[in-house]
């Protein structure tokens, strides 16, 4: 399926002023500043709509709050849902009594909030005699300003250390001006009121699609068959450049992604109910029902846009892929709980969206730790229970999506692979986008690193 390619293009100050040559770092980081919101478009491949104004519109006075009252009517629900509705005990309930405590209460701000207005020192640019173009073929990955030309770039252009008033531009971007087209935010919104009429919901990012499993040579609990199959993609598909993996070595070091099992495991032992609502935010699912029968058993309430809207309802979006993973963004976004099986570039985009606007719990799971008490499962020396449920819980007590700095490089790590190791921008705003309010007075201790 071919991305549509994505074109934008963005004004810039071109003063010139005799013999000054502009360093080569400042354009540097000029270029990733403008470019920022094209950068986290390409990651969902996405039509986007940007606001003439920041100031007059916000991401989520387009989309609900999950602390606001939803109001779902009949008249919204597709022609299958609302002649057969689902007989489903709601879990509005829960908010009552300590299971709320333990699965659906959001992680303290500690006392961070939302800051991208510029400060003081800002001075708004002169007149422009020029802009800045940017060409891309759906990633960033062909790229030509004038005689400038970035090949493969992405956030790790300039991910840290910017000065502060290129930082906050950049959260204006990205959370303010950047906006998903006027009929996705308003499906978007229809799916979501429709997922919280059931209560409190999941938003699971599963990353189970073909594509996924034969990049990452992952083939745990797949059949002969069926991983030959994604061998021979691999093979054949000349910009992956891993031909040969190993999937138990890759497993075992925690890269491959949680297979639907193994997802029903996990959250049965974090002390989800079967009764909870799940909303599949993914693609199509690789061997289809057969490998979502052990998730559906555990979860018999697992949703899709598909499930929630109706052929007539989806039939504008369905050809483009990429507007498809724009409505699970949106209704992931607006999540009670967000749990993804592998963190790709939209899980983390997700993850970094929720914090800056301090959105319920967001789940990462362990998955080097997981395989291993996976695998004693599947040998015998464990049994689903207390024991394995209180190890899955102390294994994630610090993995809620907790308020934190933005992690910087690995130590030893040179060049590009120290780029690399940096915890990138979208996935966690802090610092950068978010502040504390100077009403609070908290030790940075007590929060979560």
């Amino acid at each position: 399926m071919k991305n549509p390619t994505l074109r934008e293009r963005r004004g810039g100050s071109m003063h010139r002023r005799n013999k000054t040559v502009v360093p080569l770092g400042m354009l540097r980081r000029f270029l990733a500043a403008s470019i920022f919101s094209i950068v986290v478009t390409s990651f969902f491949f996405v039509h986007v709509h940007v606001s003439p104004s920041p100031t007059d519109h916000k991401f989520n006075d387009k989309i609900p709050s999950f602390r606001d009252p939803q109001s779902w009517t009949r008249e919204l629900a597709p022609p299958h849902l609302s002649k057969a509705p689902l007989s489903v005990p709601k879990l509005k309930d829960s908010r009552k009594d300590s299971d709320y405590e333990k699965l659906w209460k959001p992680p303290s701000n500690h006392g961070f909030i939302p800051c991208t207005k510029p400060t003081p020192n800002y001075s708004t640019p002169g007149r422009s005699r020029g802009y800045l173009s940017v060409h891309t073929n759906g990633g960033l990955n062909q790229m030509r300003t004038g005689v400038i030309r970035a090949s493969k770039s992405d956030s790790r252009l300039a991910n840290n250390n910017l000065p502060p008033e290129i930082q906050k531009l950049r959260c204006r971007a990205c959370y303010e001006a950047l906006r998903f087209s006027p009929h996705i935010e308003k499906m978007g919104k229809i799916l979501v009121e429709r997922m919280k009429s059931f209560g409190p919901y999941i938003a699971l990012h599963l990353r189970y699609e073909k594509d996924m499993l034969a990049f990452s040579g992952c083939t745990h609990e797949l059949s002969t068959a069926e991983a030959e199959e994604l061998r021979i993609i691999r093979e054949n598909t000349t910009y992956w450049k891993r031909k040969y993996i190993n999937p138990i070595e890759e497993r075992s070091k925690g890269f491959c992604p949680l297979t639907p099992k193994e997802v029903g495991i996990f959250l049965t032992a974090l002390g989800y109910p079967s009764k909870t609502p799940i909303y599949i935010a993914a693609g199509e699912i690789y061997g289809g029902e057969s490998h979502m029968t052990d998730l559906q058993s555990r979860y018999p309430l697992l949703m899709s846009k598909e499930k929630l809207a109706s052929i007539e309802e989806l039939e504008p979006f369905s050809s483009h892929a990429s507007q498809m993973a724009a409505l699970d963004y949106i209704v992931s976004v607006e999540s009670d709980v967000f749990v993804h099986s592998y963190p790709g570039n939209m899980a983390k985009a997700v993850e970094g969206h929720r914090r800056f606007l301090g959105s319920g719990r967001t789940i990462s799971p362990d998955r080097k730790a997981l395989v291993h008490l996976f695998d004693k499962l599947a040998n015998g020396s464990m049994t689903e229970g207390r024991t394995l449920s209180n190890k899955i819980i102390d294994l994630h007590k610090k993995r809620l999506g907790f308020f934190r700095k933005r992690k910087g490089p690995v130590s030893g790590t040179k060049g590009l692979d120290r780029f690399r190791s940096e915890e990138t921008f979208y996935a966690n705003p802090l610092p950068g986008c978010l502040c504390r309010t100077e009403s609070l007075n908290i030790n940075a201790s007590h929060f979560s690193v």
